[in-house]
């Protein structure tokens, strides 16, 4: 059975206060997708480490929360698919802008590409790893 979660209460910690704030900032839709969302429902706990995807530039939004928070460390750049990763207090952030990955039948490698939510939903491997909030 699906519990009906209140994410806006879920949500409400300065964290993801301060993530809206940014993201809002610059102009950048975002959301919290995967393992984090998963252990809502689940009544888990909050994950110590929260994937973001970003409707534009992951890294535009890592380096932006970055230079806004006095908790976050320096990004470490992943530019091959577009990611960042910063910690935030012991929280660890991974973001991710969203894409589309095509692969050739000789390569195990994704081609990237800038996608939509739902793009980026589509190429995830588990039914999980695509709930967004």
């Amino acid at each position: 059975m699906i519990k009906n979660i209140d994410f806006s209460i879920r949500l409400d910690i300065p964290l993801f206060r301060q993530l809206q704030e940014v993201a809002d900032a610059e102009g950048l839709e975002s959301y919290v997708v995967g393992g984090f969302v998963r252990d809502q429902f689940l009544d888990r706990g909050n994950k110590q480490d929260i994937d973001i995807v970003v409707v534009g530039s992951g890294i535009a939004l890592a380096k932006a929360m970055q230079k806004k928070s006095k908790k976050a460390t320096p990004i470490q750049v992943f530019k091959t698919y577009g990611t960042a990763m910063l910690q935030w207090g012991d929280v660890a952030l991974e973001f991710v802008g969203a894409r589309k990955e095509s692969y050739t039948h000789n390569s195990r490698n994704p081609q990237v590409s800038l996608g939509t939510l739902e793009d980026d939903q589509r190429r995830r491997d588990f039914t999980v790893n695509a709930l967004a909030v």
